[in-house]
């Protein structure tokens, strides 16, 4: 299984269209007035140095990062970009599970997942010119996390053999799916890390999460 995701999708966007935004700090959001009420949608990785992030309120934002490009979100133009690029995945011959405008996972048949993510990476670029990071797994959850430790721009794999060495002690909520209040919920039972919740018997998980 692969998770294709495209690396800070919106602003890549923006880029194309304005080359010279290109290694400024971008934020994404609203109608682009920071003054105004919104959240920021996409925030390029120089704003994202500042704390800036995607759901942060753009007044935050621009107190936090004061020298970013503020940005309308244009969404005609992201569903138009995100249709190529779904376009290019479709066409690799793989079974293709679109997520949203900028991810999708892919189901391979292959002996070598990293070549087939090199290739679709180089398609995607040289059909669009955006660039994505692609996580390989044995099934969803592993490859949706395993793009994380995959960005920007990489390739990553995650199996049932490094599955805990890389991801054991780290929070419960890094796993896909799991958010802050499932999280606190685990915390209740003692389960603050992966490595614990791999450990917990199923059935006392499953009671407190009904």
């Amino acid at each position: 299984m692969l998770h294709v995701d495209l690396d800070q999708f919106l602003v890549a966007v923006e880029v194309l269209r304005r080359p010279e935004l290109r290694g400024l700090p971008v934020v994404v959001g609203g109608d682009g007035d920071p003054a105004k009420r919104g959240v920021v949608s996409t925030a390029s990785y120089e704003a994202r140095v500042f704390g800036v992030h995607s759901g942060l309120p753009l007044r935050t934002a621009a107190r936090r990062c004061p020298g970013a490009v503020f940005l309308p979100v244009d969404r005609p133009v992201y569903e138009a970009a995100s249709a190529e690029v779904m376009a290019v995945l479709r066409a690799y011959g793989a079974v293709v599970e679109v997520l949203g405008w900028d991810e999708a996972f892919l189901a391979v048949d292959t002996d070598d997942p990293e070549a087939d993510a090199r290739e679709i990476r180089r398609r995607v670029h040289a059909a669009t010119g955006l660039g994505c990071s692609v996580g390989i797994g044995g099934n969803k959850l592993q490859a949706k996390v395993a793009t994380g430790f995959g960005k920007p721009g990489g390739i990553f794999r995650l199996t049932g053999d490094t599955w805990l060495d890389v991801l054991g002690d780290r929070p419960a909520d890094a796993l896909w799916s799991i958010g802050r209040k499932t999280a606190r919920r685990l915390a209740a039972l003692g389960i603050d890390t992966v490595r614990r919740l791999a450990e917990a018997d199923p059935d006392a998980v499953a009671a407190l999460l009904a």
